[in-house]
């Protein structure tokens, strides 16, 4: 695949660019990008302002399965930490951790604990949260 390098655009004239067609694969109009770019081609957009045309294409360049669920660094879990632990409470909540009165625990995302030290204090998933 040979990626064509357009003329030089600046991010200001495609924010003043509006959008005045949008096109999937196989639409007339975007079947020369489809044979270029095939199954990474996501869409064609012809945008215009008061004086050009401008044809952008968007493709796919990495895809990657994600990691499965509750593993994730945005994942919020429950983290037990003692009332005595006051430094460690108080490291969490410059954190972003939550306490959760119902159930006495802190919840916070799992890069929150990981950030903390705090892997190993991670209590496994009750079904129904």
């Amino acid at each position: 695949m040979t990626i064509r390098r357009a003329p030089s655009i600046t991010s200001t004239t495609v924010e003043t660019t509006r959008v005045s067609k949008r096109l999937s694969p196989g639409q007339n109009g975007s079947k020369r990008f489809l044979a270029e770019y095939g199954d990474t081609l996501v869409c064609v957009r012809y945008r215009q302002d008061s004086r050009k045309r401008y044809t952008t294409v968007e493709i796919i360049v990495d895809q990657r399965d994600l990691p499965p669920p509750g593993t994730r660094l945005e994942d919020f879990v429950t983290i037990s930490i003692d009332y005595r632990e006051k430094d460690l409470r108080a490291r969490a909540k410059t954190e972003g951790a939550r306490w959760d009165a119902d159930r006495r625990r802190w919840i916070m995302s799992r890069a929150a604990a990981r950030k903390l030290g705090l892997e190993g204090r991670i209590e496994p998933q009750q079904d129904g949260q």
